[in-house]
């Protein structure tokens, strides 16, 4: 086996691995305080597409999680680069909020229902009967259909929620036509992330909590992976897949010193 380079530079998903429902993990604090002291290329990633990276910057300060708006990485924000690279300057019919939206003005996109170069489908709490019909006619007619990620259930205090994913199964059934995913497990998202930090696969390393998104887009973009148990996978349910981290870690916490 190849020697692996020394990691120069960090991805870290953030829920389950820093933050749980709102509330700060243990460690979760020193590992982004000895990544900000280090100076070494770091991003914050989540594949929720609702909020801008300035909101998600607020939010972590809250917390007491201090991240820079530049280390925050969103599918709403890889969903930009990809049509940006795909179609500079295209058009958009728009299912999500303003952490899609903004990322796609942005860019330049405009934002329209009649005859769009793509249909966007992203988070929202709001999902409509009446928007997906739009978006079902729109794809028929010729869009392109686009979601920032495959994630079927959302987390919320009352249980799960369903998220783009799910909504996104419903458009298929309904227009026979599949979705691209610009979020993870798409290592297109690790790969423009990187990208946006000046920084290499082969000396980076990807931290999550999910064998389906995080560790396989780690382990695709070329990335050493680091699982920790704080989020929803066990142990036990390593054994399911056919790939493995590179690493497992109880926490967060357990991660610092590695800095």
């Amino acid at each position: 086996m190849a020697e692996r380079k020394p990691i120069e530079s960090w991805l870290t998903d953030m829920d389950g691995v820093l933050v749980h429902e709102g509330i700060p993990i243990p460690g979760a604090d020193a590992f982004i305080n000895r990544l900000r002291e280090s100076g070494k290329p770091f991003l914050v990633l989540t594949n929720n597409s609702i909020y801008t990276p300035r909101d998600l910057q607020a939010r972590l300060s809250r917390m007491g999680l201090v991240v820079p708006v530049e280390n925050i990485w969103t599918s709403a924000l890889a969903t930009a680069k990809f049509l940006d690279d795909q179609r500079p300057g295209g058009t958009a019919y728009v299912i999500g909020e303003a952490g899609l939206t903004t990322a796609l003005h942005d860019i330049g996109y405009v934002l329209t229902d009649h005859e769009p170069d793509y249909v966007v489908l992203g988070e929202t709490r709001t999902y409509s009967f009446e928007a997906m019909t739009k978006a079902v006619r729109l794809i028929n007619a010729g869009a392109r259909f686009i979601c920032t990620n495959p994630d079927e259930t959302g987390p919320s205090a009352e249980g799960p929620l369903p998220a783009t994913g799910a909504v996104a199964a419903l458009i298929t059934k309904a227009t026979g036509k599949k979705p691209y995913f610009a979020g993870k497990p798409n290592p297109l998202m690790m790969r423009t992330g990187l990208n946006a930090i000046g920084a290499h696969s082969h000396s980076s390393a990807m931290i999550g909590d999910r064998m389906d998104t995080d560790i396989l887009a780690g382990l695709e973009a070329g990335m050493q992976t680091f699982l920790v148990l704080t989020g929803l996978t066990s142990v036990e349910d390593t054994e399911k897949f056919p790939y493995r981290p590179t690493h497992t870690f109880d926490s967060i916490a357990d991660l610092v010193d590695l800095v």
